[in-house]
């Protein structure tokens, strides 16, 4: 009898250790990802979106992360400004406006960073920003969303409507995040760094 209760121990610690050593670290839906409630393939967007907001401090913070993100994946990201409320809306306006008139519609990391920072300065009233806004435009040989001609309108409001359709079909209520393929919405908190954050990126482009 004991021999048969020292062979089970063994058996069962043995199984213990093969458990342990097969943990596995694919991404768990709902900790680490979750599906988007409507699939946004349609829409055309690139395979690794990141959905922010120029009015988030998070975003910005995360900005300079994000080469290193894009090298981890293998993956040119894509940008989607979302559409909370009326300061975010006009926030998006500044952003794809920029968008429109940058080399393969990415804003130079200066402008972005400056942007970033007029829209979160609280200490400058409207008039203020205005003529900040329009130094950083100006200053790019830019024009702002104030001088738009009406083809420039026309444009501008075909990106401020996919970006409402997109903020309105994933029902995304928090940023930053990274769609993926479409289908998928990252959870940041359930990353430690960057480094988990592109584990489970790759992860979902492959599914």
């Amino acid at each position: 009898m004991f021999k048969s209760l020292s062979k089970l121990a063994a058996i069962l610690s043995l199984a213990v250790l093969i458990t342990a050593c097969g943990e596995s670290n694919t991404p768990v839906e709902g900790k680490q990802y979750k599906v988007l409630p409507n699939d946004l393939s349609q829409h055309n967007l690139p395979q690794v979106t990141e959905v922010f907001s120029l009015g988030c401090g998070h975003c910005r913070n995360l900005e300079p992360l994000l080469p290193e993100l894009e090298e981890l994946t293998d993956s040119k990201l894509g940008k989607v400004h979302v559409m909370f409320n009326d300061s975010a809306q006009i926030a998006a306006m500044i952003f794809y406006s920029a968008v429109m008139q940058s080399e393969d519609q990415r804003i130079p990391e200066d402008m972005k960073l400056e942007l970033f920072a007029l829209v979160q300065n609280s200490e400058l009233d409207g008039q203020q920003k205005q003529i900040e806004l329009n130094r950083i435009f100006e200053s790019r040989t830019m024009v702002t969303p104030y001088d738009f001609d009406e083809a420039q309108q026309k444009e501008l409001f075909e990106y401020i409507e996919l970006a409402n359709t997109v903020s309105t079909e994933a029902q995304i209520n928090a940023v930053p995040t990274f769609i993926v393929n479409g289908k998928y919405e990252v959870v940041l908190a359930g990353h430690e760094d960057i480094k988990e954050i592109a584990e489970t990126i790759n992860y979902l482009k492959t599914k």
